[in-house]
């Protein structure tokens, strides 16, 4: 059996506002911005190079959902953005505005630094180090 996740499912304000800071400061690409009727969208976006996962940017209908945007995660890092060249996205994301809460540092793992996003969203921005062949 395979299986793997679609989307992950965004709250945000706006659509159109969403895509503006998804699409054009981040990058990412718009897969699907399908009208629903109502007043809903789905609208689903995706970095680069991704194959399978995308965010699913639903706006928020009800109080509860507008008191969770930026908070879906208690103030944990929530997403993870893996990139295949650190210094190039951290150089580009700096230059559009995006927010770090620190500088990048080097772990075991990899090279990482964590962001905000439009809506307060904590995401690693993060390369991961070649893994090795573990001994036979």
């Amino acid at each position: 059996m395979a299986q793997h996740l679609g989307a992950l499912s965004l709250l945000v304000r706006d659509y159109d506002e969403a895509l503006a800071y998804y699409c054009g400061v981040l990058g990412f690409s718009c897969v699907e911005d399908t009208d629903l009727g109502g007043g809903k969208r789905w609208v689903l976006v995706a970095p680069p190079g991704a194959k399978e996962c995308s965010l699913l940017l639903a706006r928020a209908t009800t109080p509860e959902q507008a008191a969770a945007i930026g908070h879906q995660s208690g103030g944990r890092v929530f997403l993870f953005l893996h990139t295949d060249d650190f210094a190039r996205d951290h150089r580009r994301y700096r230059e559009h505005g995006v927010r770090f809460l620190e500088e990048p540092r080097h772990e075991p793992y990899g090279t990482v630094a964590v962001f905000a996003d439009l809506y307060g969203n904590r995401w690693d921005l993060l390369e991961l180090r070649p893994r090795t062949a573990a001994p036979a």
